[in-house]
């Protein structure tokens, strides 16, 4: 199931997938995680929006279970069905959104796209 929900403080529809994603999943605000991630970010000299930077963020914090490169192919749709219970964090080509209870959250309906990565944060 997709829900759509909008976590931008000024319901702008921009490229913050990561801030929108990680403040769900951890229950905090935007403006919480936008400190956050760049105080992170900054230390490490690169951009909280980067694909790398984000799966380390993640990696330290929650397990990663990988579906990209391992021969089995999930769509974000199959993964928010088989994922009734508990909150996740699911990365696919250039985006990262959340799923809480089943439930797909973000700006757009993203669940035909294939699945990389997922981390459990509840």
């Amino acid at each position: 199931m997709f829900r759509y929900l909008n976590k931008n403080p000024k319901a702008r529809h921009t490229e913050d997938c990561v801030l929108r994603a990680v403040s769900l999943a951890q229950d905090k605000t935007w403006d919480k995680i936008y400190d956050e991630l760049s105080e992170l970010a900054k230390e490490r000299g690169m951009l909280f929006s980067d694909a790398e930077f984000v799966e380390d963020y993640l990696d330290s914090l929650y397990e990663r279970t990988c579906y990209k490169n391992n021969g089995f192919a999930m769509t974000v749709g199959e993964y928010v069905e088989s994922h009734p219970e508990g909150t996740y964090l699911v990365t696919m080509r250039g985006h990262i959104t959340c799923v809480k209870n089943g439930i797909l959250y973000d700006t757009f309906d993203c669940r035909d796209r294939l699945i990389w990565c997922s981390w459990r944060v509840a």
